[in-house]
């Protein structure tokens, strides 16, 4: 969702955005595993081949006032293999779900494998599930 905000060229880009800001307005916590910032900056990096700009929008959302950056311990990283592995999600959406499964809050995602399959874990919304649920 943060990187599809990001980006005004990809499907849903102002839905997520949106959310985003509501999200931000309404100083609601965002739960997101330490993993969120490299993701940020490797999927800016690679549709602006701007390192320095990619690097500076993964720290200014690392740095959001409401959001917990959690730490991918081995009880957390046990965890995420288990649903990866239970669910057949790749390591890095397990870790998503381990971490909303752990804080019982909702996984705002655009995956589709994400959101059918973590389904059976924990709240999985896109962003417009998200924003109607905020209305």
């Amino acid at each position: 969702m943060f990187v599809n905000a990001f980006n005004a060229h990809e499907r849903g880009h102002g839905e997520s955005l949106q959310i985003l800001a509501t999200i931000q307005q309404r100083g609601d916590p965002v739960i997101v595993p330490i993993l969120l910032v490299a993701e940020i900056a490797s999927a800016v990096a690679r549709v602006t081949d701007d390192r320095a700009g990619a690097l500076q929008y993964a720290s200014a959302t690392a740095a959001l006032p409401n959001l917990t950056l959690v730490a991918l311990t081995a009880a957390l990283g046990r965890q995420a293999a288990e649903l990866a592995a239970a669910h057949r999600l790749r390591g890095a959406d397990a870790v998503y779900l381990a971490v909303a499964r752990r804080f019982a809050t909702s996984l705002i995602s655009r995956d589709e494998k994400q959101l059918r399959r973590g389904s059976r874990v924990a709240a999985c919304l896109t962003p417009e599930e998200a924003l109607a649920q905020t209305r």
